[in-house]
């Protein structure tokens, strides 16, 4: 049997049924006889619920818009010639409703940049940069905001100014007061949970865990940034 990553390069377009969705540029669905979640090939909206970097400006549009368009007819995907599943095991796919692209939808509308470009999956790079080219142009979404979508991602320091900080007054002398003996550091709390996979995790911790968390296990921190399962 072929691999799971493994394609024939086939452009034909899979009806499948969905279960949910969960931000502007993934969704769950049923495929294959079980529950898969499904990353957008070539785009990348802004997060709503990141472990490390939250709600994200136009994530919340990006996901609403979304979930009105992949529940507004019949959902189909379609696979490119390379690998099937990304590190975090979800499938990667080009997603239409009623034959239209909604990957290209939410580039013409400002709310996803084009990202994640890794031939050979690139065959409708082109198409999605003209979209975004006129999103660009006419300063929609993402692209009202000077400066916050690049290619590295959303750049959140340029759309919050930083408050000005107003300097707290002096506290007044207090007697020294000898400090009591340190006490020895207590033993390292023991981890109490475990899940065979991130499939398994996520069903209790759906954003995954940092590190010293009881169910954090390195095995499941992939690109070793002390968050184990991360969406």
């Amino acid at each position: 049997m072929d691999k799971p990553t493994e394609t024939d390069g086939t452009t034909a377009r899979i009806p499948v049924e969905l279960v949910k969705v969960i931000d502007g540029d993934t969704i769950k669905i049923i495929y294959d006889g079980k529950e898969q979640n499904v990353r957008y090939l070539l785009i990348d909206t802004p997060e709503t619920n990141h472990p490390r970097l939250g709600k994200q400006p136009f994530g919340e549009e990006a996901k609403i818009r979304n979930k009105e368009l992949i529940e507004s007819g019949k959902l189909e995907i379609e696979f490119d010639v390379g690998e099937r599943f990304d590190k975090y095991d979800r499938l990667l796919a080009y997603i239409y409703v009623d034959g239209k692209s909604v990957q290209k939808i939410l580039l013409s509308e400002g709310l996803a940049r084009v990202a994640y470009v890794y031939p050979p999956n690139t065959r409708h790079l082109d198409p999605y940069e003209q979209s975004q080219v006129v999103a660009k142009e006419k300063k929609l979404g993402i692209w009202s905001i000077e400066n916050y979508a690049s290619d590295s991602g959303f750049n959140e320091q340029k759309v919050v100014k930083e408050k000005p900080v107003t300097p707290a007054p002096a506290p007044k002398p207090q007697p020294v007061v000898p400090a009591p003996p340190a006490a020895k550091p207590a033993a390292p709390a023991q981890g109490t949970e475990w899940f065979q996979n991130c499939t398994e995790l996520r069903k209790t911790y759906p954003n995954g865990v940092p590190q010293g968390h009881p169910a954090y296990q390195s095995k499941m921190d992939r690109d070793k940034d002390g968050f184990a399962c991360e969406r």
